[in-house]
């Protein structure tokens, strides 16, 4: 039975501590909420809003929730390296990382430089290899992976999404790897990829949001509680049996 948040009645992720990156805003804000009404304590990192990370765990505590937010840049390869080590640290244990950080460098061919290219894959591929190895001594058996990619992995349907189309397809590859790594662990890595989803940096009633629409089976942008709806479920023990899976949260727009 669901509220009228949309979060599932019970408490299927108490005693777990997860890591958000990236959970002030959008998607990754909608994820740190989800998760906390399931039970579970959030750390979520930030790099420039730390008004609206106060946000968040401000709305977690005022549920009975625990959270902290951490100032960290996943493109910055020492915050990669400790970051794992500071939420442990700060709770106990770490059962539970989602990885949601990123950037999307769109620009023409030709225009972006190579230090657009060096940050693009280090926010949004090294980030995760990092920060995963990282965490490898806290992840206990039954622990999760869970990494946020996006639709233009499969389909770029614009021209100047090269680039992050590129970073983001990377994420297909990274997770299938780091699956077999944990599956002896009994740790699960899978890959969500959202695609148009109503947020302040891509609002449905944009200029650009009707052309994206027009490519989807569904007619509307989609909302940021509907990945964290997946996100959860992928973070509960009864997801143990899915590793290695690419799911998409995209209205049909990969189709």
């Amino acid at each position: 039975m669901a509220d009228e948040s949309g979060a599932v009645a019970g408490r299927a992720l108490e005693g777990k501590v997860a890591l958000v990156t990236g959970g002030a805003r959008g998607i990754g804000a909608a994820i740190c909420e989800r998760l906390a009404r399931e039970g579970a304590s959030i750390a979520l990192t930030y790099s420039r809003s730390a008004k609206e990370a106060a946000d968040v765990v401000q709305k977690i505590e005022a549920i009975g929730g625990r959270a902290i937010g951490l100032e960290s840049d996943s493109g910055e390869i020492a915050a990669n390296l400790v970051i794992a080590e500071q939420v442990a640290a700060r709770f106990g244990r770490l059962d539970i990382i989602v990885h949601n950080a990123a950037i999307a460098i769109t620009r023409p061919l030709g225009t972006f430089t190579a230090s657009d290219v060096d940050r693009s894959f280090g926010v949004n591929v090294r980030a995760i290899l990092l920060t995963t190895q990282a965490a490898v001594e806290h992840l206990p058996a039954g622990g999760r992976v869970i990494v946020i990619g996006s639709s233009v992995a499969s389909r770029t349907p614009f021209p100047g999404l090269a680039l992050y189309a590129a970073s983001k397809a990377a994420l297909v590859g990274l997770i299938k790897g780091l699956s077999r790594d944990f599956g002896p662990r009994r740790i699960t890595v899978n890959l969500v990829e959202p695609g148009p989803v109503d947020t302040d940096m891509n609002p449905a009633d944009s200029a650009i949001a009707q052309p994206h629409i027009d490519l989807m089976v569904a007619d509307r942008y989609g909302r940021a509680d509907e990945v964290a709806s997946l996100v959860a479920y992928l973070a509960r023990p009864e997801s143990a049996f899915i590793t290695g899976a690419r799911l998409a949260v995209d209205g049909g727009f990969s189709v």
